[in-house]
């Protein structure tokens, strides 16, 4: 198993999210482009990277310093707990508001009041936590 946001567990994740419609599908009705760095707080740069096209991952890699359109950021703890019980609307809010979950590249509040972005975003989490990890 690979570890959390290394190349092959993106891969893997990359992989998951074009199989799973209401990511793929849901983000494609809105053209939906961007590249996501994910990675840990307190860290430079991030360690794993989602490249987006038209709703479907094209690219899924270790990151290399490309420009990120968003970089999440939290504690390895966090991303564990929720990779194993998913993250709602509310969960996402707190996670937000208390600083468990940074945005150091990207707008939350513009994601999270457009409903076509909001949904995908809240099943990547979930989706996340079919990815075997070690």
């Amino acid at each position: 198993m690979a570890a959390l946001f290394s190349e092959d567990w993106m891969v893997d994740f990359g992989n998951a999210w074009n199989d799973d419609p209401e990511l793929g599908d849901a983000l494609a009705k809105i053209g939906f482009n961007s590249v996501i760095g994910y990675g840990f707080e307190g860290e430079a740069a991030a360690r794993g990277v989602l490249a987006v096209e038209n709703g479907y991952v094209v690219k899924a890699a270790a990151y290399t310093n490309e420009p990120l359109s968003w970089d999440l950021r939290a504690s390895q703890s966090d991303w564990e707990k929720w990779c194993a019980k998913g993250l709602g609307m509310m969960g996402l809010g707190i996670a937000y508001t208390t600083g468990k979950l940074k945005f150091k590249v990207g707008d939350y509040g513009a994601m999270i009041k457009n409903p076509a972005m909001a949904g995908p975003f809240i099943k990547s989490f979930t989706v996340m936590g079919t990815v075997p990890r070690g």
